[in-house]
């Protein structure tokens, strides 16, 4: 049987900070990193949570998973968005295909593994896990048992866009302890050839902290008592890293990956504010305070296009014989795509100087596409903005620096990072091939079959990393 193969998340751990600006307090990471492989992890697009993880355990794509965010277009009403759910999952995952081969296998906080599913093993459901209350282990059993053992689960910090940064840290700090005591007790107590575990602390702790850290951003305050917490935190999860390297085997592989990175953000974008402005979308009445657009009186019969918020922005049109008032026709579809592209890419920032916004199509990024997509997908100066579907309000503005759901200092990047080592190589001074370039997210999946033996499903795309140096 060949080794184990553990992977250990970090939501929106990035390459400078862990390969560069932290490394020398990272023990654990820098001795995986020296005796092993590393290198940037280029995300998927859009470089999101959900769906990042799935592509990167599916080896798929957002367009073929047919999930482009947190929140989608179900259909062609105007209805508004659905949540992704483990529902929405049609590819097989690893976990799904090393349990057809009869390896037992462990999952931990993975996105978009709520509601559980069921494996050669044991899962526990991830950050969109409703609360304790809910259903959220295969077996069900389990719950009780884990529990039990190591108190209440914590799928994700509560009210983590908060001007209450105190109460903030704390709670970052005590969900990364929970985690590890639940992530230690699975390793030791339940049998596993595979295990994949994510820690969410990393992403919330660069959104609600990034102003204290960088001292370029257009923000940035000096608070005493934060300045150093970003540091704080990643020496906290390296020791708690080494807490679960306790519980694996010398011989086995470990895998330290991140969905996409982080990086400090400009400002906001109203999106749907600069269509109105444009002409592009008509409303009924404008609130009298911001409300987002879904929520909003829109008059369809005058509406050519319409936004969404989020880290980046998804633009719809209205289109003839598609929406139920569309008012595009689709031979003008095209030209019309053209038009609002050359737009968003002149748009500039508050004071009129370029941004570099990059708008994409779905159908050009993507072998398949999927359930809906969004017409157009732009990256406000290349992710340096985030989108906000918001509108209304006394002063409504196209540039805004406060975000419609709360306080948020960061925006996604695109790469992430992986690491590749084992134990037995950390303890004997091994030293590995070091920095590897070109790697891709959704390739991760044929990389741990190759690790365990096992051939991949046609349906899994990407090539496994190329792996001399580390027998």
């Amino acid at each position: 049987m060949p080794s184990k193969v553990a992977v250990l998340g970090l939501d929106c751990a990035d390459p400078v900070l862990v390969f560069e600006m932290f490394r020398p307090q990272l023990p654990v990471l820098n001795g995986l990193m020296s005796s092993g492989m590393w290198g940037r992890l280029r995300s998927c697009d859009p470089p999101i949570t959900c769906p990042a993880w799935m592509v990167m355990v599916t080896g798929t794509s957002p367009g073929e998973l047919g999930i482009y965010g947190f929140r989608n277009r179900t259909d062609y009403t105007y209805a508004g968005l659905g949540i992704a759910t483990s529902t929405w999952i049609k590819h097989e995952t690893v976990w799904d295909v090393l349990s057809r081969h009869g390896r037992d296998c462990i999952t931990f906080g993975v996105p978009l593994t709520f509601p559980p599913k069921p494996l050669r093993g044991c899962q526990i459901s991830c950050f969109l896990t409703p609360g304790p209350d809910s259903n959220f282990t295969y077996p069900p059993e389990l719950k009780a048992e884990i529990t039990a053992a190591c108190g209440e689960y914590v799928p994700d910090v509560r009210e983590f866009r908060t001007n209450d940064k105190a109460a903030l840290l704390k709670r970052v700090f005590d969900m990364t302890d929970s985690h590890t005591a639940y992530a230690r007790w699975l390793l030791r107590n339940k049998p596993w050839d595979f295990s994949m575990m994510v820690e969410m602390g990393t992403d919330r702790i660069h959104h609600g902290f990034w102003k204290y850290f960088d001292k370029q951003h257009p923000r940035y305050e000096f608070h005493p008592e934060l300045q150093h917490c970003l540091s704080d935190y990643y020496r906290h999860v390296d020791a708690a890293l080494g807490k679960v390297l306790e519980e694996i085997p010398d011989d086995a592989w470990i895998a330290i990956v991140s969905d996409h990175g982080i990086k400090r953000m400009a400002g906001g974008i109203a999106f749907n504010e600069w269509l109105i402005r444009e002409g592009y979308l008509t409303l009924k009445s404008r609130p009298d305070k911001p409300t987002p657009i879904g929520k909003c009186s829109i008059d369809w019969s005058k509406t050519r296009a319409w936004g969404d918020g989020g880290y980046y922005g998804r633009l719809f049109l209205n289109i003839k014989g598609r929406e139920p008032e569309g008012t595009i026709p689709p031979e003008q579809v095209e030209a019309f795509k053209a038009e609002l592209t050359a737009k968003l890419c002149a748009l500039g920032d508050d004071k009129g100087r370029p941004i570099g916004t990059k708008v994409l199509r779905p159908e050009q990024l993507y072998e398949k596409v999927n359930g809906i997509a969004p017409d157009l997908i732009v990256y406000f100066g290349d992710l340096d903005w985030r989108s906000v579907g918001s509108v209304g309000g006394p002063n409504p503005r196209i540039h805004t620096f406060e975000n419609d759901s709360g306080p948020d200092d960061a925006n996604h990047a695109m790469d992430g990072i992986f690491i590749l080592s084992t134990k037995a190589r950390m303890k004997q001074g091994a030293r590995g091939p070091g920095e590897q370039r070109g790697l891709q997210l959704r390739s991760v999946a044929r990389t741990v079959l190759k690790l365990q033996g096992v051939e991949p499903p046609a349906s899994m795309g990407g090539e496994a990393f190329d792996l001399r140096g580390m027998a």
